[in-house]
């Protein structure tokens, strides 16, 4: 069975190395990288040029379209090219080299239409960060990480069925996409992955999977390392914007009451927390812009 593996890059050049030796290592060998680069400005480009011996495809966008477009070229890409699996990664991972052969053996033993593996920090290797994933009913199905910075001693060692699995890493059979759709190209970052499992719950004709025994470390922050102040303060405010915009769209997709409701609800949770957060007194432009995010969302 043939994999796609797709990854999007964005000035992802320093965490390329690691992630593309953890590639090149895999002992399933019947895949295919595809690279879908989102106008990087920094050596990405150059750093797939010194491994032209590796089995992948450079995809170059002139501008940066965001995490779920990027998402949608790959798989378009690969289900074109007829691969059984799309394995959706993010680049900023270092992973054992029977990833691919341990998610396509765990598909073969339950017969889950997504496979997504236990997720631990890179630089606290030991923690957590994903161990399954779910939706809050109550939260208006918000999701949630199972587990998130927990020390892990071994407590979810059962292959679960879940509900939610954040597209760092998602192994997808390609009947999934003929049934619940493709990402929703309106979400730059952020909620992308929560509203295509969001459609692939509400489908009803597949379960995803957690797998427990593989070693994949994520990298947390790697985004924010290495920048200048100033650069900090423009990613601050991008996920703000982000976050509160997606949010409220993604709401405003389930098209009920409840949805609504919450979404009143974490209006006023907003304006009452930027009120009373010391980190955002009185600057006033960071409340302009949670405004300004917050109409963005109700029109998007």
């Amino acid at each position: 069975m043939k994999i796609g593996l797709v990854t999007i890059t964005f000035n992802s050049a320093d965490v390329l190395p690691e992630f593309l030796d953890s590639v090149a290592k895999q002992t399933y060998q019947n895949f295919f990288l595809y690279v879908i680069d989102n106008a990087s400005s920094d050596n990405t480009i150059q750093e797939f040029e010194f491994r032209k011996k590796q089995n992948y495809q450079l995809i170059p966008n002139k501008n940066n379209l965001g995490v779920a477009a990027g998402n949608n070229q790959g798989i378009k890409k690969a289900l074109l090219e007829d691969c059984d699996f799309v394995l959706l990664i993010n680049n900023d991972t270092v992973f054992e080299e029977k990833l691919l052969q341990k998610l396509v053996d765990a598909y073969h033993q339950y017969g889950s239409s997504i496979i997504t593996p236990k997720m631990m920090y890179y630089e606290s290797n030991n923690v957590i960060w994903y161990a399954g994933g779910f939706f809050d009913r109550k939260k208006a199905w918000l999701n949630y990480h199972r587990g998130q910075n927990e020390v892990d001693k071994g407590q979810f060692q059962e292959n679960d069925i879940v509900e939610y699995a954040p597209t760092c890493c998602a192994l997808i059979h390609r009947s999934v996409f003929d049934d619940v759709g493709l990402m929703d190209e309106k979400y730059f970052v952020y909620f992308d992955d929560t509203d295509f499992f969001y459609r692939f719950v509400k489908n009803g004709k597949h379960e995803a999977r957690y797998f427990n025994d593989v070693q994949f470390y994520h990298k947390i922050g790697s985004l924010t390392k290495s920048r200048t102040k100033e650069d900090l303060f423009k990613y601050g405010d991008f996920f703000v914007k982000q976050m509160t915009c997606n949010q409220i769209y993604y709401l405003r997709k389930q098209k009920t009451l409840f949805a609504y409701l919450y979404i009143l609800y974490f209006i006023l949770r907003v304006q009452i927390r930027f009120l009373l957060s010391g980190r955002y007194h009185r600057n006033w432009r960071t409340f302009i812009l949670i405004q300004q995010s917050i109409i963005k969302g109700l029109r998007l």
